[in-house]
């Protein structure tokens, strides 16, 4: 199959483009830096595509000589925590849409994209599918928007779409401003990591795990509509920084209850994936453990990456 994939630069994306490769199938990256590291492990097999969403121009040309049969849409503006009520969301949801309509011109009939927990609000115990939305970010607000539209534009185009809900991920490659990688930076360079009470109980997918539904979801055609993509357990937070901190150095502190709980705190995140292993076959297969400890070794002997890509 030939794959479009948009945020291949990016965490998840990085590990689906490999996924994808190493299932057999013919991937385009479309990437505003072709030099981006996280391409580093498979660049050389992939049609890179440079480009932005907003300047279709440039690359529309280049992706119908590729005639994609998918899409596996990634990218998205604002990601971080500091963006995530911007006013600019709302451009994620205008590009997406255009993304679809260009990739469909040029013979994709199947669409996939990634929607996030966010899209819920803050909720108690695991969230299915079906479960009411009432996101509380203008994040939450504009994925929900996009997979919406996406949704209906896919029907009337009469193309196979999929909506993944995603979770939380880890894992190698990861942004270093997230939870997981930032504990580990901290205790690698003996700082004490300010923290919450810690009494949330958080599902974590290891990123491995996380890119093989989504391949699955792309090759499977009974995958259609909307799934939530996470381990669907939730152990407490707590127990996952200190098993963190035992793997880094058992004699480093850490600095539980040093950090105010948000007024928007999710206190319990933990996805119902029970529609998931119904249509794709798919379950988790890295524990825990194993995936935190896989982890933080690779982030400590590859902290220079993030210290070359500040720099840089």
């Amino acid at each position: 199959m030939k794959i479009l994939l948009t945020g291949g630069s990016g965490f998840i994306g990085s590990h689906l483009g490999e996924a994808l490769l190493d299932g057999g199938h013919e991937v385009a990256v479309l990437v505003r830096d072709p030099r981006a590291w996280r391409l580093d492990p498979w660049r050389d097999r992939a049609v890179i595509l440079a480009g932005d969403l907003g300047s279709p121009s440039g690359w529309s040309q280049a992706l119908g000589d590729f005639a994609p049969d998918a899409v596996a849409h990634l990218a998205w503006s604002g990601v971080a925590g500091r963006d995530r009520n911007s006013a600019s969301q709302a451009d994620n949801i205008s590009l997406s849409t255009d993304l679809m309509e260009i990739a469909h011109r040029a013979g994709a009939t199947i669409f996939l994209g990634l929607g996030s927990q966010a899209e819920y609000g803050p909720r108690e115990g695991a969230i299915t599918p079906d479960a009411p939305t009432a996101p509380t970010t203008a994040y939450g607000e504009a994925k929900l928007a996009a997979g919406r539209l996406l949704a209906s534009s896919a029907e009337r185009r009469g193309m196979r779409f999929v909506w993944l809900r995603v979770f939380s991920t880890y894992g190698p490659r990861d942004n270093p401003h997230w939870l997981i990688p930032s504990l580990i930076r901290d205790l690698a360079a003996g700082k004490r990591p300010p923290m919450t009470a810690a009494e949330q109980r958080w599902d974590f997918l290891h990123v491995r795990d996380a890119a093989r539904a989504l391949r699955r979801a792309i090759e499977m055609p009974a995958a259609r509509g909307i799934y939530n993509l996470g381990s669907g357990s939730a152990p407490p937070l707590r127990s996952t920084a200190e098993f963190i901190r035992d793997a880094v150095d058992p004699d480093l502190p850490l600095g539980i209850g040093e950090v105010a709980y948000r007024p928007d705190q999710v206190m319990h995140l933990e996805a119902d994936i029970s529609r998931l292993r119904r249509d794709l076959n798919w379950e988790p297969e890295i524990p825990l453990r194993e995936g935190l400890a896989e982890t933080v070794r690779w982030y400590l002997d590859n902290l220079w990456i993030y210290d070359e890509a500040k720099a840089g």
